[in-house]
């Protein structure tokens, strides 16, 4: 007996010392993980490519659940000089530069736009598949401009948000994807109090938050502008629906500046613009994925020029990217947590607005 007490004794001691050891190992790989990945970080944002460290910066800095990472290398004040780069002013809207088409055809079977794109379905809606040196995503073209409105919640500004789905059921929309930014300190927030103004069918929201550095804004004539300066604008220009985040990315016709800085962060992105033919461009990228790690504002740019834009803005991105067509989203959703409550969408209705 005493020597079958001994055998469990024993045994007992070699399973601990077993997992003791495996303890043993286990974190002493996380430590070796831990000090290549720092290592990594401070090579790429104390080496020699200003470049890098700059994209590093500003693609952790966009993503506020790893955005401390940037302080864990490099000082408050160069992160600061990073992140507050200015950019360029932006130009009012040259409305002369929207013709809108008619929408009327005497041909009975589908044809390409002036682009080459086709509505096969006659919905008035096209999906395009868009592609770049690491992201994927999807370009909504929507043929008649006056579909496009703010989906927004007056009701539940400042207390809940709302998902792009949710915005697009509010709607009986057949479209939709997100909008402007919101307050989302260290985040925490839950997506009920926009960062700028929202207007939606002409009612303006939040309009002591001001415009902020990129709103952009439909009017009752359906064109888009951009470059805005004051929210005295909303009613100079008639703005009917608009959101705001930013940067610009194209001013009639022309590219712009997005950040003063070389690069900005690879992150999901959405963005919206128009054609001069008035039919509304609506973009989004997927990111924080192996398939698609993010595009940066300058992709943004490069991808609505060729797509015809005369006008466009970046809208918020990260984990609020999304697109609904359908009944479905069409495109992976960057969050870990699930689809995020936000305060604003653009949305594409059944029939245009009056």
């Amino acid at each position: 007996m005493e020597e079958m007490k001994n055998t469990g004794s024993g045994r007992g001691k070699n399973a601990l010392k077993y997992l003791l050891r495996i303890l043993g190992v286990f974190f002493l790989t996380v430590a070796l993980i831990v000090a290549f990945l720092y290592s990594v970080m401070l090579l790429v944002c104390r080496g020699p490519s200003d470049s890098a460290r700059d994209l590093f910066v500003l693609s952790v800095r966009e993503t506020s659940a790893i955005g401390f990472l940037a302080n864990l290398v490099l000082s408050d004040a160069e992160i600061e000089e990073i992140v507050s780069r200015p950019a360029g002013e932006v130009q009012e809207t040259d409305t002369s530069l929207i013709a809108m088409n008619s929408l009327s055809s005497d041909s009975t079977e589908p044809v390409a736009d002036e682009w080459g794109y086709v509505d096969d379905d006659g919905d008035g809606i096209i999906i395009v598949p868009v592609a770049g040196e690491g992201y994927i995503g999807k370009m909504m073209i929507v043929l008649d401009p006056s579909r496009v409105v703010v989906g927004c919640a007056p009701e539940l500004l400042g207390t809940a948000g709302c998902t792009v789905e949710e915005f697009a059921l509010r709607e009986d929309a057949v479209a939709a994807i997100n909008g402007g930014g919101f307050l989302d300190i260290n985040g925490g927030g839950n997506g009920s109090i926009p960062d700028t103004c929202i207007v939606s069918r002409g009612n303006v929201y939040y309009g002591g938050s001001g415009v902020g550095n990129g709103f952009v804004g439909i009017d009752s004539n359906y064109i888009l502008h951009v470059g805005f300066t004051s929210g005295s604008q909303i009613d100079e220009w008639d703005i009917q629906e608009g959101v705001g985040y930013g940067p610009v990315l194209v001013a009639n016709g022309e590219p712009q500046d997005t950040s003063g800085a070389l690069v900005s962060g690879l992150n999901p992105r959405t963005a919206i613009g128009q054609r001069s033919d008035g039919a509304i461009l609506m973009l989004v990228i997927d990111g924080r994925q192996p398939s698609s790690i993010g595009a940066t504002y300058t992709d943004e740019v490069d991808i609505m020029l060729s797509f015809g834009a005369v006008n466009a803005c970046n809208l918020d991105g990260g984990s609020s990217s999304l697109m609904w067509y359908n009944g479905e989203y069409i495109n992976n959703c960057a969050s870990v947590i699930g689809i995020r409550d936000i305060p604003s969408s653009f949305v594409v209705l059944k029939e245009g607005r009056s």
